[in-house]
């Protein structure tokens, strides 16, 4: 799994260097149009992902003291914080598209929504993974001793949500 987490942290490093030398050749493109996202919609899902991570600890700890439910119950929470992140973002791309913004319109926009989708697909695998990892945390499948599969997948969780605190600032709020 490790491997694999450098991996996606290798693919948006080179995601984010690209968007970082795009920018410097249109500045006043990029500082324009990232006016017009929605930047407290953005701030929200910081929030809701720190708080996600902070629920993925509290069931990592909830495992190494052998309590299969609460852990499914804090993973449980994390997954309500990935919802909300979801519903954010689907309403925050409706309202792109909404607006006739696509990929195509232009190199800020193509970034944004590329950037943005691909996190958005990454949050979307790291519920599944939660949820997996929940339902056998609740069947007892997980133990003090044996809770491997918690902090594997409490470790893709927590990629998912740095890349996202890296992504914010970058894309909504640096000038």
């Amino acid at each position: 799994m490790w491997c694999f987490i450098l991996a996606e942290l290798l693919v948006f490093g080179i995601f984010f260097l690209a968007y970082a030398f795009a920018r410097a050749r249109n500045v006043e493109l990029f500082n324009a149009s990232q006016l017009e996202l929605d930047r407290v919609s953005g701030a929200i899902n910081t929030v809701v992902l720190i708080t996600s991570s902070y629920f993925v600890v509290r069931a990592s700890a909830a495992i190494r003291n052998n309590d299969g439910r609460l852990c499914a119950r804090w993973l449980a929470a994390a997954l309500g914080c990935g919802s909300i992140f979801i519903v954010l973002k689907l309403i925050e791309f409706a309202a792109k598209v909404e607006a006739g913004i696509t990929m195509s319109t232009n190199t800020f926009y193509m970034f944004y929504l590329g950037l943005a989708f691909f996190h958005f697909m990454h949050v979307v695998l790291g519920m599944v993974i939660l949820a997996a990892v929940a339902l056998k945390a609740r069947s007892g499948g997980y133990s003090a001793s044996e809770h491997a599969g918690v902090e594997t997948g409490a470790a893709y969780w927590h990629m998912v949500d740095l890349v996202w605190i890296i992504l914010f600032p970058l894309i909504y709020v640096l000038h």
